[in-house]
């Protein structure tokens, strides 16, 4: 399989910086096989970061966890330094664009399973609605209802769901080309 990938480069001259090309080997059972490109041996990692999201060879999230919450808990952080006129209207708008977006995006490929890994997402908005003056003493789930939000765990289901209606439907479908295409000369 692999030697498919070299030899498509060089039909194409496409070049790889074999430096910047590394082998994951996942699952407790796997051979771990050494890997060339070009005559280089391929260096192995335990962990990548992909697209902005961190992938381990044991299909762990919870870095991905820890780096969502990072990013999100900064921009959050900046909100409370900069915004002096809190209002539950621009709050609320603030936190949907600059804040919600860290710790949803691409959630399909990483949804946290293990508690801590939930709570810690969960723990920004937790930290939002804290933000709000008029929710200050509030439990979370009061000022959930409150802004008729819902908790970021039920977003993810909701939007699991969704991806899953729209492969059952045939709505959404990965832009694969036929194996065919590969084997072909």
């Amino acid at each position: 399989m692999f030697y498919r990938v070299t030899d498509w480069t060089v039909r194409w001259l496409m070049k790889f910086n074999v430096d910047k090309c590394y082998v994951m080997h996942i699952g407790t059972r796997n051979e771990q096989h050494e890997y060339r490109m070009n005559g280089q041996v391929l260096h192995q990692v335990e962990a990548q970061n992909d697209l902005g999201v961190v992938i381990r060879n044991d299909l762990e999230v919870s870095d991905q966890c820890a780096k969502a919450y990072a990013k999100a808990s900064r921009v959050l952080g900046m909100i409370g330094r900069n915004i002096r006129y809190r209002s539950t209207d621009n709050m609320l708008r603030l936190y949907k664009t600059l804040v919600r977006p860290h710790v949803e995006y691409c959630t399909a490929a990483w949804s946290p399973h293990y508690l801590k890994d939930k709570q810690l997402i969960e723990r920004i908005q937790c930290c939002f609605i804290k933000m709000i003056p008029e929710f200050k003493g509030l439990k979370y789930e009061d000022g959930l209802k409150k802004l008729k939000l819902n908790t970021l765990e039920e977003r993810r289901n909701r939007a699991d769901l969704i991806l899953l209606f729209k492969i059952y439907k045939n709505l959404s479908q990965p832009p694969f080309p036929s194996v065919s295409a590969y084997s072909s000369g």
